[in-house]
């Protein structure tokens, strides 16, 4: 992690919970009506099916309720903007028991049924104060829903991207959540004010080290809309591949980005 100063922004822990137990929702919607043959279909997540990305969209948010059978951290020493940078450090350990997940739940409706209940009873039990032990340190429960949010609205896109014509949506709060945290991440990565990135209607950040714009049009202007950046953040659409699509407007000198994406894979 860059050490830099982190950005401090603030998440209604209403609105995240509201954002994840409605993505959630959705997947479970949609994942009912798989077929046998469409579970079996590959991913752009190397050598998984779509039933180990649908075990894993689960594993996501039961990550909660482990975190909460461990004693609670004695303080917290970490913020939600160390999450992104952290998750590619146990992308072997997350692959093994995704695996093991699978073969133990072939039923994955009665599997993801189970994973809501739970999320629900844990939430309405425990304060959003309650420090859990994550991957990125000890972090409170609401930071770390929101990243659960991302984790959501990420694999919804790989799901819809893995079995044709699924159309699984996205919910606003949890798609405007994950553009805000990953925005930020990238001023994190690339401290500066030399270049403004916006992905409307949900965030604009100033990064790149370099001349800082102070007023009127910037010199260095990145734009995209949400879902894109999110692909090129999470390393599922590269710069070039964006910018040939015309996913992304990208003017100035310094507002080429390739170098500094993904931010998490």
């Amino acid at each position: 992690m860059p050490p830099v100063k982190k950005r401090a922004r603030t998440y209604d822990p209403a609105k995240t919970r509201a954002a994840v137990l409605g993505q959630f929702g959705k997947v479970r919607e949609a994942v009912a009506g798989l077929e046998d043959g469409q579970l079996a279909l590959p991913t752009r997540l190397g050598e998984w099916r779509v039933r180990e990305l649908v075990a894993h969209i689960g594993m996501a948010l039961t990550a909660i309720g482990r975190a909460l059978a461990l004693p609670e951290p004695p303080k917290q020493d970490a913020v939600l903007l160390d999450w992104p940078f952290a998750t590619s450090a146990h992308s072997a350990a997350i692959d093994d028991f995704t695996r093991r997940l699978t073969g133990e739940h072939p039923d994955l409706d009665g599997y993801l049924a189970a994973v809501g209940r739970d999320l629900v009873e844990q939430l309405d039990t425990h304060p959003g104060t309650r420090l859990l032990r994550t991957n990125a340190g000890a972090l409170p429960l609401a930071d770390y829903l929101v990243t659960r949010a991302v984790e959501l609205v990420v694999h919804t896109d790989d799901l819809n991207a893995a079995v044709r014509g699924l159309a699984v949506p996205l919910d606003r709060q949890a798609l405007a959540a994950t553009s805000r945290l990953l925005a930020d991440a990238l001023a994190v990565k690339a401290p500066g004010g030399a270049t403004e990135v916006r992905v409307p209607p949900y965030a604009v950040v100033q990064c790149v080290e370099g001349p800082r714009h102070t007023r009127g049009t910037p010199p260095n202007v990145v734009e995209t809309d949400p879902l894109t950046w999110i692909r090129l953040a999470t390393g599922r659409q590269s710069w070039a591949e964006a910018m040939d699509a015309a996913k992304v407007s990208a003017s100035g000198e310094r507002a080429d980005l390739g170098a500094l994406l993904p931010l998490m894979s």
